[in-house]
Order: structure tokens, then sequence, then C-alpha cells
């Protein structure tokens, strides 16, 4: 059963937007696959002016994500892997929602629209990066149509990650529904 995706829209992240992200991460739940610990106002603030200085460069990043009413719901996009464990160096895209959104379909919605940005931006081919527990993000990237290409222990001891990848040279979101 496919159910219709909600609007979003995306913006590049402004400075007002790191009290934002800090507050709609500020749960638990959230922050259990990126390193367990709510993060301080400092990280999003240095996160939201790398992300500013990416959408300049490259045309893309990691975009505000916005829901009908215009309200900060979380962020969604595009960025070098610049880990030394996994694809580095390829664009990985990626999605963090507010607890309170999940489950209603803004993270494929805003992700498909990422897909159409970065393929805009002449990107070849895209890898999420997802805790292999993270059922909600594998569960994500199928819908997106990306395919597990490789299994990996993260930089967190004893734990499983899944790279997906796409090729989007040859394809265009509707093909992935």
């Amino acid at each position: 059963m496919n159910r219709a995706l909600p609007v979003v829209r995306l913006r590049v992240p402004t400075d007002e937007d790191a009290v934002a992200w800090h507050r709609v991460f500020a749960h638990p739940d959230v922050m259990e696959f990126h390193g367990g610990r709510i993060a301080e106002l400092s990280v999003y603030e240095e996160l939201t002016a790398r992300q500013r200085r990416h959408d300049a460069e490259r045309g893309f990043c990691l975009w505000t994500m916005l829901d009908e009413s215009g309200q900060v719901i979380g962020f969604t996009g595009a960025q070098p892997w610049e880990r030394a464990w996994g694809p580095k160096g390829e664009i990985e895209i990626g999605w963090r929602l507010g607890r309170e959104y999940w489950g209603r379909g803004y993270a494929t919605a805003a992700a498909e629209l990422t897909l159409e940005r970065v393929r805009a931006a002449d990107v070849p081919s895209v890898v999420a990066m997802v805790d292999a527990r993270n059922t909600r993000s594998v569960a994500v990237a199928k819908r997106l149509g990306m395919r597990l290409a490789e299994v990996f222990r993260t930089s967190a001891p004893q734990r499983e990650g899944h790279c997906y990848r796409l090729d989007l040279k040859d394809r265009t979101v509707a093909d992935s529904n």
C-alpha cells in the first residue's frame, strides 16, 4: 500500500536553524544512532555553518527540513563521507527528524527531494550509511530504491553498519517508487 507523502520544503540552514535543530533533536530516541547523547548547541552552530559552505561550494548540503506549516522538523541532504572507514569521499545522503515527526513519511519525502537536487548537481551516485539496527532509516533507504552494497564495522564498538548505494545517472525518483 502506497500512501501519499507529506509536503516538505528544504532550505539552506540559517544561524537560527542551529537552535531549532538543537531543540528538535533533543530526544534520546533521535540520538540513539548518532552517538547516543544529546549534542550541545555549539555542535549545531558549527554544523549549520559548514552546511552553508557546502551549499555554496557544491550546490548541496544538509538542508533544514520544514513541514507544511513551515515548522523546522529536522534535516536531510547530502555531503561527502569524510570518515576513515566506509566509502571515503563518496556523497552520502542522510536524514534526521525530531521524534514527534517519525512515521509520517517526512524522511522519505525529503530524501526524494535530496536525490533530485544532487542529481541536478551532477552527482552520479550516492550512498546512505546506516546503523544496521536503525530499521526506520533502512526502510527509507529501501523506499528510495537503494540497495545494500556493503556491511562493515563502524567506529563504535560492536556496531554493524550498512552502506546502501544508488546510481543516479539513469534513474529518476519516480523509477524508485
